[in-house]
Protein backbone atom coordinates (compact mmCIF):
# COMPACT_ATOMS: atom_id res chain seq x y z
CA UNK A 1 0.00 0.00 0.00
CA UNK A 2 1.07 3.32 -0.48
CA UNK A 3 1.23 5.46 2.90
CA UNK A 4 3.11 8.46 3.77
CA UNK A 5 6.35 7.34 6.39
CA UNK A 6 7.97 10.17 8.63
CA UNK A 7 11.43 9.44 7.32
CA UNK A 8 12.95 11.11 11.07
CA UNK A 9 11.26 14.47 12.66
CA UNK A 10 12.27 17.71 10.64
CA UNK A 11 10.88 20.78 9.88
CA UNK A 12 7.99 20.49 7.69
CA UNK A 13 9.47 22.59 4.92
CA UNK A 14 12.52 19.97 4.75
CA UNK A 15 9.76 17.44 3.53
CA UNK A 16 10.27 15.02 5.78
CA UNK A 17 7.23 12.67 5.15
CA UNK A 18 8.55 10.00 1.85
CA UNK A 19 5.66 8.77 0.44
CA UNK A 20 6.59 4.52 0.21
CA UNK A 21 5.19 1.33 -0.66
CA UNK A 22 4.88 -0.35 2.94
CA UNK A 23 3.39 -4.04 3.73
CA UNK A 24 -0.55 -3.87 3.99
CA UNK A 25 -1.19 -4.02 8.05
CA UNK A 26 -3.27 -7.47 9.46
CA UNK A 27 -5.73 -6.58 12.21
CA UNK A 28 -4.73 -8.65 15.72
CA UNK A 29 -6.88 -9.22 18.50
CA UNK A 30 -10.10 -7.03 18.82
CA UNK A 31 -9.16 -4.68 15.74
CA UNK A 32 -10.69 -3.93 12.59
CA UNK A 33 -8.70 -2.31 9.60
CA UNK A 34 -10.22 0.61 7.38
CA UNK A 35 -9.11 0.98 3.47
CA UNK A 36 -9.19 4.86 4.04
CA UNK A 37 -11.00 7.18 2.06
CA UNK A 38 -9.80 10.35 3.40
CA UNK A 39 -7.61 11.63 6.13
CA UNK A 40 -8.09 15.09 8.28
CA UNK A 41 -4.80 16.95 8.74
CA UNK A 42 -3.69 18.51 11.89
CA UNK A 43 -1.78 20.69 13.93
CA UNK A 44 -1.01 17.68 16.16
CA UNK A 45 0.46 15.96 12.85
CA UNK A 46 2.67 18.93 12.40
CA UNK A 47 3.69 18.47 15.95
CA UNK A 48 4.42 14.98 15.42
CA UNK A 49 6.45 15.55 12.03
CA UNK A 50 8.70 18.38 13.29
CA UNK A 51 9.33 16.92 16.56
CA UNK A 52 7.76 19.44 18.95
CA UNK A 53 6.12 16.32 20.31
CA UNK A 54 9.00 13.83 21.52
CA UNK A 55 9.23 10.74 18.54
CA UNK A 56 7.51 7.50 20.16
CA UNK A 57 7.21 5.62 17.01
CA UNK A 58 9.87 5.75 14.92
CA UNK A 59 9.12 5.90 11.04
CA UNK A 60 5.34 6.79 12.11
CA UNK A 61 2.60 7.26 9.28
CA UNK A 62 0.79 10.10 11.01
CA UNK A 63 -3.04 11.03 10.93
CA UNK A 64 -5.93 10.67 13.34
CA UNK A 65 -8.82 11.66 11.61
CA UNK A 66 -9.26 8.62 9.30
CA UNK A 67 -12.88 7.81 7.15
CA UNK A 68 -13.00 4.58 5.50
CA UNK A 69 -14.51 1.57 5.32
CA UNK A 70 -13.54 -1.58 7.27
CA UNK A 71 -12.28 -4.27 5.02
CA UNK A 72 -11.15 -6.91 7.61
CA UNK A 73 -11.76 -7.77 11.03
CA UNK A 74 -9.03 -9.57 13.50
CA UNK A 75 -10.04 -12.49 15.98
CA UNK A 76 -13.25 -11.14 18.26
CA UNK A 77 -13.98 -8.25 16.43
CA UNK A 78 -17.75 -8.38 15.76
CA UNK A 79 -19.26 -5.08 16.21
CA UNK A 80 -18.92 -3.85 12.67
CA UNK A 81 -20.14 -5.47 9.36
CA UNK A 82 -17.60 -5.45 6.35
CA UNK A 83 -17.71 -2.61 4.24
CA UNK A 84 -19.18 -0.38 7.29
CA UNK A 85 -18.05 3.09 7.13
CA UNK A 86 -16.44 4.52 10.32
CA UNK A 87 -14.05 6.71 11.76
CA UNK A 88 -10.89 6.96 13.80
CA UNK A 89 -9.88 9.32 16.39
CA UNK A 90 -6.57 10.52 18.19
CA UNK A 91 -7.41 8.33 21.16
CA UNK A 92 -6.30 4.78 19.59
CA UNK A 93 -7.04 2.89 23.13
CA UNK A 94 -6.34 2.95 26.95
CA UNK A 95 -6.00 0.32 29.47
CA UNK A 96 -9.50 0.65 30.92
CA UNK A 97 -8.53 -0.21 34.58
CA UNK A 98 -6.70 2.66 35.77
CA UNK A 99 -8.22 4.91 37.94
CA UNK A 100 -9.05 7.67 35.00
CA UNK A 101 -10.36 4.95 32.65
CA UNK A 102 -12.54 3.67 35.79
CA UNK A 103 -13.75 7.03 36.48
CA UNK A 104 -14.86 8.31 32.95
CA UNK A 105 -11.41 10.01 32.30
CA UNK A 106 -9.98 8.13 30.04
CA UNK A 107 -8.33 10.95 27.94
CA UNK A 108 -6.04 10.90 30.78
CA UNK A 109 -5.02 7.21 30.88
CA UNK A 110 -0.88 7.09 31.77
CA UNK A 111 -0.95 4.00 29.07
CA UNK A 112 -3.16 4.97 26.37
CA UNK A 113 -1.88 4.94 22.65
CA UNK A 114 -2.38 7.26 19.90
CA UNK A 115 -3.40 7.02 16.22
CA UNK A 116 -0.42 8.48 13.79
CA UNK A 117 1.50 8.80 17.01
CA UNK A 118 2.54 5.74 18.75
CA UNK A 119 0.77 3.56 15.98
CA UNK A 120 0.31 4.17 12.59
CA UNK A 121 -2.36 6.78 11.34
CA UNK A 122 -4.07 7.45 8.13
CA UNK A 123 -1.99 8.91 5.94
CA UNK A 124 -2.37 5.41 4.27
CA UNK A 125 -4.13 3.60 1.94
CA UNK A 126 -5.22 1.20 4.86
CA UNK A 127 -4.95 1.87 8.55
CA UNK A 128 -5.65 -0.60 11.73
CA UNK A 129 -7.88 0.47 14.49
CA UNK A 130 -9.34 -0.85 17.95
CA UNK A 131 -12.89 -1.84 17.13
CA UNK A 132 -13.86 -0.30 20.44
CA UNK A 133 -12.32 3.01 19.59
CA UNK A 134 -14.16 3.18 16.40
CA UNK A 135 -16.52 5.44 15.63
CA UNK A 136 -20.07 4.91 13.64
CA UNK A 137 -20.23 8.05 11.44
CA UNK A 138 -23.71 9.83 10.68
CA UNK A 139 -24.99 9.43 7.23
CA UNK A 140 -25.02 12.94 5.53
CA UNK A 141 -21.31 13.50 5.97
CA UNK A 142 -19.39 13.07 2.64
CA UNK A 143 -16.32 11.10 3.38
CA UNK A 144 -14.21 14.66 3.08
CA UNK A 145 -16.65 16.46 4.98
CA UNK A 146 -16.62 14.17 7.87
CA UNK A 147 -12.65 13.75 8.59
CA UNK A 148 -12.49 16.70 10.35
CA UNK A 149 -15.30 16.00 12.79
CA UNK A 150 -12.97 13.45 14.08
CA UNK A 151 -10.39 15.43 16.05
CA UNK A 152 -11.15 19.21 15.07
CA UNK A 153 -14.78 18.81 15.87
CA UNK A 154 -14.41 16.67 19.26
CA UNK A 155 -11.75 18.63 20.79
CA UNK A 156 -13.54 21.66 20.06
CA UNK A 157 -16.85 19.72 21.67
CA UNK A 158 -14.66 19.43 24.82
CA UNK A 159 -13.43 22.45 25.30
CA UNK A 160 -17.05 24.08 24.79
CA UNK A 161 -18.21 21.35 27.46
CA UNK A 162 -15.40 22.63 30.02
CA UNK A 163 -16.00 26.15 29.24
CA UNK A 164 -19.37 25.55 31.23
CA UNK A 165 -21.58 28.53 29.36
CA UNK A 166 -25.09 29.07 28.78
CA UNK A 167 -27.65 30.67 26.03
CA UNK A 168 -26.83 34.36 25.29
CA UNK A 169 -23.38 34.24 27.11
CA UNK A 170 -20.25 35.39 25.38
CA UNK A 171 -17.18 33.24 23.96
CA UNK A 172 -14.01 34.17 22.53
CA UNK A 173 -12.52 32.05 19.93
CA UNK A 174 -8.26 32.57 19.40
CA UNK A 175 -7.15 31.08 16.34
CA UNK A 176 -9.52 29.96 13.68
CA UNK A 177 -8.84 26.92 11.48
CA UNK A 178 -10.36 23.65 11.55
CA UNK A 179 -11.42 23.17 15.25
CA UNK A 180 -12.46 26.90 15.07
CA UNK A 181 -14.72 26.66 12.89
CA UNK A 182 -16.41 23.58 13.67
CA UNK A 183 -16.66 24.92 17.26
CA UNK A 184 -18.52 28.33 16.47
CA UNK A 185 -21.48 26.17 14.30
CA UNK A 186 -21.76 23.99 18.00
CA UNK A 187 -21.92 27.12 19.88
CA UNK A 188 -24.04 29.33 17.92
CA UNK A 189 -26.52 26.18 17.57
CA UNK A 190 -26.51 26.31 21.54
CA UNK A 191 -27.61 30.02 21.49
CA UNK A 192 -23.81 31.61 22.72
CA UNK A 193 -22.42 34.68 20.69
CA UNK A 194 -18.83 33.95 20.03
CA UNK A 195 -15.89 36.82 19.41
CA UNK A 196 -13.02 35.39 16.92
CA UNK A 197 -9.69 36.49 17.26
CA UNK A 198 -7.41 35.44 14.74
CA UNK A 199 -4.81 37.15 12.51
CA UNK A 200 -5.81 35.89 9.19
CA UNK A 201 -8.42 37.87 7.17
CA UNK A 202 -9.68 35.10 5.50
CA UNK A 203 -10.38 33.26 8.67
CA UNK A 204 -12.10 36.35 10.10
CA UNK A 205 -14.37 36.47 7.02
CA UNK A 206 -14.86 32.82 7.36
CA UNK A 207 -16.23 33.65 10.91
CA UNK A 208 -18.33 36.05 10.22
CA UNK A 209 -19.39 34.20 7.45
CA UNK A 210 -20.56 31.23 10.20
CA UNK A 211 -22.12 34.14 12.72
CA UNK A 212 -19.76 35.62 14.60
CA UNK A 213 -21.16 38.81 16.52
CA UNK A 214 -17.30 40.18 16.26
CA UNK A 215 -13.80 39.43 14.68
CA UNK A 216 -10.46 41.25 15.15
CA UNK A 217 -7.12 40.31 15.28
CA UNK A 218 -5.15 37.75 17.70
CA UNK A 219 -4.57 40.91 20.24
CA UNK A 220 -7.33 42.69 19.20
CA UNK A 221 -9.52 43.25 22.54
CA UNK A 222 -13.55 42.18 22.08
CA UNK A 223 -16.08 44.43 22.52
CA UNK A 224 -17.64 42.79 25.25
CA UNK A 225 -15.90 40.94 28.35
CA UNK A 226 -16.19 37.02 27.82
CA UNK A 227 -17.69 34.58 29.83
CA UNK A 228 -14.99 32.02 28.23
CA UNK A 229 -12.63 32.09 25.74
CA UNK A 230 -10.61 28.68 24.18
CA UNK A 231 -7.36 28.95 22.40
CA UNK A 232 -6.86 27.01 19.57
CA UNK A 233 -3.98 28.17 18.25
CA UNK A 234 -0.56 26.38 19.84
CA UNK A 235 0.60 30.54 20.75
CA UNK A 236 1.38 30.64 24.40
CA UNK A 237 1.57 34.40 23.82
CA UNK A 238 -2.15 34.43 23.62
CA UNK A 239 -2.96 33.65 26.87
CA UNK A 240 -2.32 37.41 28.68
CA UNK A 241 -4.57 38.69 26.21
CA UNK A 242 -7.36 35.90 26.43
CA UNK A 243 -6.97 36.26 30.17
CA UNK A 244 -7.29 39.83 29.92
CA UNK A 245 -10.95 39.92 27.94
CA UNK A 246 -12.57 37.35 30.41
CA UNK A 247 -14.77 38.64 32.92
CA UNK A 248 -14.44 37.71 36.64
CA UNK A 249 -15.24 34.18 37.24
CA UNK A 250 -14.07 33.74 33.48
CA UNK A 251 -12.60 30.61 32.42
CA UNK A 252 -9.76 30.34 29.87
CA UNK A 253 -9.45 27.08 28.00
CA UNK A 254 -6.13 25.52 26.25
CA UNK A 255 -7.30 23.47 23.30
CA UNK A 256 -3.96 22.42 21.85
CA UNK A 257 -1.95 19.16 22.48
CA UNK A 258 1.37 21.60 22.16
CA UNK A 259 1.70 25.07 22.96
CA UNK A 260 4.68 27.46 22.95
CA UNK A 261 5.81 28.90 26.49
CA UNK A 262 3.25 31.22 28.04
CA UNK A 263 4.64 34.37 29.28
CA UNK A 264 4.12 35.70 32.66
CA UNK A 265 1.56 37.72 33.23
CA UNK A 266 0.53 39.78 36.33
CA UNK A 267 -1.33 37.89 39.68
CA UNK A 268 -4.43 40.48 38.20
CA UNK A 269 -5.28 38.68 35.10
CA UNK A 270 -6.21 35.29 37.30
CA UNK A 271 -7.25 37.21 40.16
CA UNK A 272 -11.37 37.72 40.67
CA UNK A 273 -11.58 33.74 40.11
CA UNK A 274 -10.81 33.77 36.72
CA UNK A 275 -9.12 30.20 35.81
CA UNK A 276 -6.93 28.19 33.15
CA UNK A 277 -7.83 25.12 32.06
CA UNK A 278 -6.15 22.47 29.65
CA UNK A 279 -7.99 20.01 27.63
CA UNK A 280 -5.87 16.68 27.07
CA UNK A 281 -7.28 14.50 24.32
CA UNK A 282 -10.62 13.27 24.38
CA UNK A 283 -12.69 10.54 25.50
CA UNK A 284 -15.43 8.25 23.29
CA UNK A 285 -18.15 9.89 25.09
CA UNK A 286 -16.85 12.80 23.59
CA UNK A 287 -16.61 11.72 20.42
CA UNK A 288 -20.28 10.02 20.35
CA UNK A 289 -21.65 12.99 21.77
CA UNK A 290 -20.50 15.18 19.68
CA UNK A 291 -20.98 13.28 16.37
CA UNK A 292 -24.54 13.35 17.43
CA UNK A 293 -24.66 17.43 18.13
CA UNK A 294 -23.12 17.90 14.61
CA UNK A 295 -25.73 15.49 12.55
CA UNK A 296 -28.50 17.19 14.35
CA UNK A 297 -27.19 20.84 13.62
CA UNK A 298 -25.93 19.64 10.61
CA UNK A 299 -22.15 21.10 11.06
CA UNK A 300 -20.53 22.29 7.55
CA UNK A 301 -17.28 21.62 7.88
CA UNK A 302 -15.12 23.69 4.97
CA UNK A 303 -12.37 21.57 3.13
CA UNK A 304 -9.74 21.97 1.32
CA UNK A 305 -8.30 18.54 -0.35
CA UNK A 306 -5.03 17.21 -1.05
CA UNK A 307 -3.78 14.05 -2.55
CA UNK A 308 -1.97 11.47 -0.27
CA UNK A 309 1.82 12.37 -2.24
CA UNK A 310 0.44 16.25 -1.22
CA UNK A 311 1.56 15.36 2.49
CA UNK A 312 4.10 18.05 2.97
CA UNK A 313 2.67 20.54 0.93
CA UNK A 314 -0.58 20.33 2.78
CA UNK A 315 1.20 20.54 6.21
CA UNK A 316 3.23 23.31 4.87
CA UNK A 317 -0.11 25.10 3.77
CA UNK A 318 -1.65 24.25 7.30
CA UNK A 319 1.42 25.44 9.47
CA UNK A 320 1.53 28.62 7.45
CA UNK A 321 -2.28 29.68 7.47
CA UNK A 322 -2.68 28.78 4.03
CA UNK A 323 -6.16 27.11 4.34
CA UNK A 324 -9.37 27.88 4.92
CA UNK A 325 -10.84 25.88 7.65
CA UNK A 326 -9.63 22.53 7.19
CA UNK A 327 -7.10 20.47 5.35
CA UNK A 328 -8.34 16.44 4.43
CA UNK A 329 -6.00 14.27 2.15
CA UNK A 330 -7.65 11.68 -0.31
CA UNK A 331 -6.94 8.70 -1.13
CA UNK A 332 -6.97 8.32 -5.19
CA UNK A 333 -6.41 4.89 -6.62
Amino acid sequence: MKAAVLRKPAPIDENPLELRDVPIPEPGQGQVRLRVRSCGICRTDLHVVEGELPPRKPHVIPGHQVVGTIDKAGPNATRYTSGTRVGVAWLHKTCGSCEFCQSGRENLCELASFTGYTVDGGFAEYAIAEEAFVYALPEGFPDIQAAPLLCAGIIGFRCLKKAQLRPSERLGIYGFGAAGHVCIQVARHFGIQVFVCTRESKHRHLAAQLGASWTGTATDMPPEKLDAAIIFAPAGELVPAALAALKRGGRLILGGIYMSDIPSFPYGSIYQERSIVSVANNTRQDGAEFLDVAAKIPVQTQVQTFSLDEANAALKALKHDGIRGAGVLIMER
